[in-house]
């Protein structure tokens, strides 16, 4: 081959690297997976105008994925909804982690829900993400980079904490214990909304109630101070988001976290 045929193929796989990895550097590709035996729906909500992903909300059968894609410095959060029923036009409601504008959410989940939350940094800033119980929890939720650099651990909450719900946090449908409630949203009392007198890390101390959620789920945050051990940092990386039941538990630890 001649140096002037070679020169064309080289400079189009500039270009193309060139793209990938610009893009890369651009973007942020979030996939949730439904690993429950059953479908959700999960919301989105994104905040600092942010620009909304998946409009909000959308149907995830069992097994499937979806894969949405934000921009550098988006912070929001996602959630899975759990007993959903919508007519054709979106309308209806859910029994765990409803939220204003029915199929396609204008707002956060109602509490009790688990939360995966992400703020991405820009210009090559750490991303920092969590998954959070401060609202309670409906379903597993875990949190697992890809392809970045720094700490980058796996985040997430995969017991099955409705089995576990005492009889005050929970939350029944025809009997069956759906989510469970935090003891804030529970009792409204400011040693377990780190309100008012107890509204610095100094004076809100881990309750009886969030102990049993990070004992069980030690990678998640159990009430709004608990930072040290529940906030993870990553650059440069994609995210899976799992939704699990416990009975995936061996084939999800194996699969999503090794």
């Amino acid at each position: 081959m001649s140096q002037a045929m070679a020169l064309p193929k080289i400079t189009s796989l500039l270009l193309t690297l060139l793209f990938f990895f610009g893009h890369k550097a651009s973007a942020t590709v979030f996939t949730l997976l439904n690993s429950c035996p059953y479908p959700v729906w999960p919301g989105t909500l994104s905040g600092n105008n942010s620009p909304l992903l998946g409009d909000g909300g959308f149907l995830l059968a069992p097994a499937a994925t979806i894969p949405l894609t934000a921009p550098p410095g988006w912070s929001g959060r996602f959630w899975a909804r759990t007993g959903c029923n919508f007519d054709d036009n979106g309308i209806g409601s859910c029994s765990t982690g409803d939220c204003t504008g029915g199929l396609k959410c204008e707002g956060g989940g109602t509490p009790p829900v688990s939360l995966a939350e992400f703020t991405l940094g820009s210009n090559g800033d750490k991303d920092f993400y969590d998954v959070s119980l401060v609202d309670g929890y409906n379903v597993g939720v875990g949190i697992k980079a890809s392809g970045g650099s720094g700490d980058c651990r796996y985040a997430g909450c995969i017991a099955d904490l409705n089995t576990q719900c005492p009889a005050e946090l929970q939350v029944t449908v025809s009997g069956a214990v759906v989510a469970c409630k935090s003891a804030c949203a529970a009792f409204d009392r400011p040693e377990y909304c780190c309100t008012g007198e107890h509204s610095t890390p100094e004076t809100c101390s881990p309750s009886s109630y969030s102990q049993m959620f990070k004992s069980a789920c030690p990678t998640a945050y159990s009430y709004a101070y608990d930072d040290l051990s529940s906030t993870f940092t990553c650059s440069g990386s994609d995210y899976l988001i799992t939704f699990v039941l416990l009975l995936l538990l061996n084939s999800y630890i194996h699969i999503y976290i090794d």
